[in-house]
């Protein structure tokens, strides 16, 4: 909306001061021109805005032009600079929003508590694009009129129909009735229910959605927090997954256990080493996770499993037993 835009446009110049027409549009992300016609608005309105012209020019406010936000301490301050997670508002469609909030109370501190927070903020690492082995983390793209899309049906309370992409299926339609939105590790879900049954659904596997204006036929309260551990606990031990029983050396418990769906069993035999029966996702994740582990483990069973994990050894000693 362009009254928001004009908003975002004062901020940026009162916190950056003198800034040129292109390097505003950038910032907004919008036409050179369009930038100009907001300037001829802004001045109309009575901001006191002016262009400075040559190689150095620009446009700039007055320096006394500000707001004041009482109540802060630096703490508080800084909390709000550094807290909003940028990756969930993208998820959810609210990226852009979270960039002007941040201006909006940037601009609004005392000017010596903005310059201490600010400087303290810089201080701090938020979701960063790499993890120490210089992988680069890759979030999810959701188009933000698809995620505000849902994001209205969800909090106005209103069925949803989702064109969803499941894993290995074709898309289909399909109404639910939407609980709420969780972000993981920058994964969205949406939380719904479909029926009578429970259901989470990846909001980039989302190809459409639809606000139908209906009630939504859900709880008037929810605790989000519970909800999502109670369907991480069923997935995990829900379904038929692929059982594997193992025997390992009991300090090696933990780093298997972090790699599995669930443990079904558990004892210990007379050598002291653990026997284990463990559940994957499918024969695919098993095999994964046992071969990281396999220098300190046996797998028991399933056969095909030992046969596939002693195939995968002998080609990896034949490759490593000769001279490079």
């Amino acid at each position: 909306m362009r009254a928001d835009r004009l908003v975002a446009l004062v901020l940026l110049l009162r916190q950056r001061g003198r800034m040129t027409a292109p390097a505003l549009a950038r910032e907004l992300e919008v036409s050179t021109r369009t930038v100009l016609r907001d300037m001829e608005a802004l001045s109309a309105a009575g901001v006191p805005v002016y262009a400075e012209r040559g190689r150095h020019g620009g446009f700039a406010l007055l320096p006394e032009f500000r707001t004041t936000l009482t109540g802060l301490n630096h703490d508080e301050a800084l909390a709000l600079l550094v807290a909003g997670s940028r990756r969930g508002a993208q998820l959810f469609g609210l990226g852009s929003a979270l960039a002007s909030a941040v201006l909006k109370v940037v601009d609004t501190l005392p000017e010596g508590l903005r310059d201490t927070a600010a400087g303290a903020a810089q201080r701090l690492l938020v979701d960063p694009e790499t993890d120490l082995l210089a992988r680069r983390v890759a979030p999810e793209e959701v188009p933000d009129s698809l995620a505000a899309e849902v994001r209205r049906a969800v909090f106005a309370g209103h069925r949803l129909r989702i064109r969803y992409a499941a894993a290995n299926r074709p898309p289909s339609w399909r109404t639910v009735d939407p609980i709420g939105l969780v972000t993981v590790r920058d994964q969205g879900y949406l939380l719904a229910k479909r029926g009578t049954e429970d259901r989470t659904y990846r909001l980039s596997r989302i190809l459409a959605a639809e606000e139908t204006g209906e009630p939504a036929r859900r709880p008037d309260t929810v605790d989000l927090d519970r909800a999502w551990r109670d369907r991480g606990t069923r997935f995990r031990t829900g379904g038929d997954g692929t059982t594997v029983v193992v025997r390992l050396d009991p300090g090696r418990r933990e780093p298997l256990v972090a790699t599995a769906l669930a443990v079904r069993a558990e004892e210990t035999d007379a050598d002291g080493r653990l026997r284990m029966h463990v559940v994957f996702q499918d024969a695919r994740h098993a095999e994964w996770a046992l071969w990281e582990h396999a220098p300190h483990m046996e797998v028991l069973a399933p056969q095909w499993l030992r046969a596939s994990l002693h195939e995968r050894a002998t080609r990896v000693a034949a490759r490593y037993g000769a001279p490079a």
